[in-house]
């Protein structure tokens, strides 16, 4: 019986590894390049390629070189056989000469050796801590065909797990494998004894930053006394790096600093500058060429607090916003938000135009079930014209939006949805020219089957009650067509017209699409899509639009690139070309 502490293991390689080869190769075009040919009977495609990777490359060796180099590659093709459990193998060489010289390893891999008996536990008081899972792999069970990486890798989880949850004096106080190969069995016994589990101290904040240690301490998704957690220390990290304030950041936690298992967290901080500007070109078939620019300055006082302004100017449509952002508790995901813009909008590509000026605060908050809430106040002030008809709409809405969003690739994810519903209200009299109850749901979806199917869905609804909907600014009207809605019609173009057949916006919004991508590279698709949907201005049912089309999809780094064509299968008929850019959900 053989006992073996330290156990061989299949090879693995990394692609540097791979790259190199072929430089290594190149290097020696001139020269006559030998070549392994590794049998095995019967077929077993594990075992030749374990066998190929301990030996590697045999370089530009000659046929005596090869003679001299088989003894010492019989030994390395019996080590990776016994790493797969293989200990009766009969492995013969040959060397063949020629333009490119030949080492033939012949293996007969025999009967492998099973396990017998599988002995795995963890003992002191990581034993009582029920997210400490001990090795469950089906390798790793009584008859299973002994492999030394299995063997390896449990160790491995056990000491990975100790190393995240903080048990750092942990130790094996037994790591056997011991293998009988005249029996053909092995038996595995692992005992891990664990040690007390370190806990975080407090986080000590350094560097030269003008913010409160209040600010930062609320930060902290950890309090002082936690158990010792390495991915809370991650995440620290990332609140810091999230918030925006600072240009570089270190997080210390290291268990050789720790007194009385209590390890000290300190976080060295160097603040970014205070002011950035951003301007860039766009285009998009529903508004053409368009600029947009922003102006930041991303902390104003010790409390976090931070403003901006934002533009983007196109042909139809032109805006500049203003916003002042005040951090509450978490910081990170709560703020209340005073903002203020003006939007000038030609409508529908008609005799319609929009003059919207907007105020008011806007309380953001993350709920614990994952969920973003915005709660507002806006006052909106908005001159317009539909057609031959005018006005001058004044409302104060109070509002409120939910939205979730699971994904898992926010720039390019392959599964994942979106959920957003808001609502506003306005009352005549409180500061308001009409009664209104407007509201907007969009339901997104997106799944991948196998490596290259992928199907995204949309659905979105929209619709206002009004006593007054004559004097309802376009704003809060609802319009459909172009590049996020009906693809096949021009932006804003689905809507109902007035007796001049100027379009002005309809009561109630439905617009829905499928679509079907298939992976032609690594980050190119093509796409074939079904898009319906109108806007309307009574219950009735609808008569909806339809759009059917093809596309393709390049992968850029903030988000798919998509040119679709589409025919529009109502009048006016047609095809037309749709250009975005952006995450799909």
């Amino acid at each position: 019986m053989a006992l073996y502490r330290d156990s061989i293991r299949p090879m693995k390689f990394s692609g540097r590894f791979t790259r190199g080869l072929v430089l290594l190769f190149t290097s020696f075009a001139a020269h006559a390049q030998s070549e392994l040919v590794v049998q095995v009977k019967p077929a077993n495609s594990g075992l030749k390629a374990n066998v190929e990777g301990y030996i590697g490359s045999l370089g530009d060796r000659d046929a005596e070189a090869l003679e001299r180099f088989s003894h010492g590659a019989e030994e390395q093709a019996l080590k990776a056989a016994q790493a797969l459990g293989y200990y009766q193998a009969h492995i013969a060489s040959q060397v063949k000469d020629g333009k490119n010289p030949q080492l033939v390893l012949s293996i007969e891999p025999g009967e492998p050796i099973h396990l017998r008996t599988v002995s795995i536990r963890v003992e002191g008081p990581a034993s009582q801590f029920k997210l400490f899972r001990l090795p469950d792999s089906p390798d790793l069970r009584t008859g299973a065909v002994l492999n030394h990486g299995h063997y390896e890798d449990a160790k491995h989880l056990i000491q990975n797990q100790a190393s995240r949850y903080g048990y750092f004096k942990g130790h094996f106080t037994r790591q056997t494998l011991a293998v009988d190969p005249v029996a053909g069995v092995a038996d595995i016994e692992l005992v891990y004894d664990s040690g007390p589990r370190y806990s975080l101290g407090a986080v000590h904040f350094e560097g030269d930053t003008p913010f409160d240690d209040d600010l930062l301490q609320r930060m902290v998704p950890f309090k002082a006394g936690t158990p010792y957690d390495s991915q809370l220390v991650a995440e620290l990290n990332q609140a810091l790096q999230s918030s925006g304030y600072f240009e570089s950041l270190r997080v210390d936690a290291t268990p050789t600093n720790a007194q009385a298992q209590v390890i000290p967290v300190e976080v060295q901080l160097k603040t970014r500058k205070p002011r950035t500007v951003g301007i860039g070109p766009g285009y998009s078939t529903d508004v053409g060429p368009r600029v947009k620019a922003n102006w930041t300055r991303h902390w104003v006082n010790s409390h976090g607090d931070s403003y901006g302004a934002e533009a983007e100017v196109s042909a139809p449509r032109q805006n500049i916003g203003l916003w002042y952002d005040t951090p509450l508790d978490p910081p990170l995901t709560d703020k209340l938000r005073w903002a203020a813009g003006y939007q000038y909008e030609e409508i529908a590509d008609t005799d319609s135009l929009s003059k919207l000026l907007t105020v008011g605060p806007e309380w953001h908050s993350k709920l614990p079930s994952g969920w973003q809430r915005v709660i507002s106040l806006k006052w909106q002030r908005e001159e317009y014209r539909l057609g031959n008809d005018s006005g001058l709409s004044t409302l104060l809405m109070p509002g409120i939006s939910y939205s979730y969003l699971k994904s898992d690739n926010k720039v390019d994810p392959h599964n994942g949805y979106r959920l957003q519903f808001d609502a506003q209200v306005a009352k005549e009299g409180l500061g308001s020219d009409a009664n209104l109850i407007h509201g907007n749901v969009l339901l997104k979806g997106l799944t991948t089957l196998g490596e290259n199917h992928r199907l995204l869905g949309r659905v979105q609804f929209g619709g206002s009650a009004t006593n007054g909907y004559q004097s309802i600014p376009p704003s809060l009207r609802f319009f459909a067509g172009g590049d996020q809605s009906v693809r096949g019609y021009d932006y804003q173009t689905l809507s109902p017209e007035n007796s001049d057949g100027d379009r002005i916006g309809g009561r109630y919004l439905v617009a829905g699409s499928v679509e079907y991508q298939y992976s032609i590279a690594e980050k190119w698709r093509i796409a074939t899509f079904v898009d319906q949907g109108n806007s309307f201005n009574n219950l009735e049912l609808p008569s909806l639009k339809t759009g059917v089309g093809v596309g393709i999809r390049w992968v850029s780094p903030v988000g798919p690139i998509r040119v679709d064509l589409a025919h529009a299968l109502e009048d006016p008929g047609g095809f037309r070309i749709h250009f975005s850019i952006g995450p799909e959900l």
